[in-house]
């Protein structure tokens, strides 16, 4: 008898990573493909189906629903894209609906943010915890929320855009038509801008002991503590993961954004809460939906 297995997918701006997934997060098969160019809803459709195609040569297990994280917002069921940064022409596409035609099989999506919080609570630095809240410090700064070990998107499937909260009233503009936004301070571009170096470049000054590098993380992690306390306020997480690229940095600015946490939020909101870095690296938006997929087998079966 062939064993239960799903496949979970991170749709990326340049790259699109499968793979094939057992119950318990074993990975069967792994494939990563470039994203077609130009991006448009029609021809990323053909190219997953075509990978998936790819991955169900893995004749062992038998595959029961698809997983999809999408670089932007999704409707609250789970169907449609409403948008997706960085991909041509995306606007409510019913891209579940579409890989089901395809496919055949049961299939729900999510934003890749969103993904990546299922996925380090499922087999990374969150599977301890029942809630937290992931950052990822990327391109942009995306969030996820999980609440006594379930994600919380809202009513309108669109929660857990952390980097757009306030920052700085007067601050930059952020392309959501906020001002000053966190991601206008924690993200590989907001980096580019205050520093005009890349966020890996700083991270290898620090570790040399450059005082200027190292002055800066220092001040960088003030920002993201003064940022993650209005979170921490309303969300009392029992931890905070920091993912993305910039998180490569974080011995060099976790200890201000402690003491910015420490300084700003009451002990009763912040008791036992830790600071951690991700652990699955640009695997979790993939693991995460495929966690995805297995909830959307167990609705069915149940």
């Amino acid at each position: 008898m062939k064993q239960q297995s799903v496949i979970g997918i991170d749709l990326g701006g340049t790259a699109i990573k499968l793979g094939q997934f057992l119950r318990d997060g074993t990975c069967l098969k792994f494939l990563t493909i470039a994203t077609p160019q130009p991006s448009t809803p029609q021809t990323v459709l053909r190219t997953i189906v075509e990978a998936i195609n790819q991955l169900e040569f893995h004749k062992t297990c038998h595959c029961h629903a698809l997983g999809v994280g999408t670089p932007g917002p999704v409707d609250a069921q789970g169907r449609i894209a409403k948008a997706a940064i960085n991909l041509s022409g995306w606007q409510d596409v019913p891209l579940a609906n579409w890989l089901e035609t395809e496919t055949g099989l049961p299939t729900t999506i999510a934003n890749d943010a969103n993904c990546a919080g299922l996925g380090e609570t499922w087999l990374g630095a969150g599977k301890n915890f029942k809630n937290l809240i992931l950052l990822t410090l990327g391109t942009g700064v995306g969030g996820a929320i999980i609440l006594d070990g379930r994600l919380f998107t809202g009513h309108l499937g669109a929660a857990g855009e952390l980097g757009l909260i306030t920052l700085d009233f007067d601050g930059p503009s952020c392309k959501s038509g906020n001002q000053g936004s966190l991601e206008q301070y924690a993200s590989v571009q907001a980096i580019r801008r205050m520093t005009r170096k890349e966020p890996i470049e700083l991270g290898q000054l620090a570790a040399k002991g450059n005082r200027e590098a190292l002055k800066f993380w220092e001040d960088y992690g003030y920002l993201l503590g003064a940022g993650l306390s209005s979170l921490i306020y309303i969300l009392t997480p029992e931890a905070v993961i920091i993912g993305g690229g910039v998180s490569a940095s974080a011995p060099y600015f976790f200890p201000a954004t402690l003491l910015e946490i420490e300084r700003r939020v009451l002990l009763s909101h912040r008791e036992g809460l830790q600071l951690i870095s991700a652990k699955l690296g640009n695997k979790a938006g993939m693991i995460g939906a495929a966690k995805l997929a297995w909830k959307k087998v167990d609705k069915l079966t149940s």
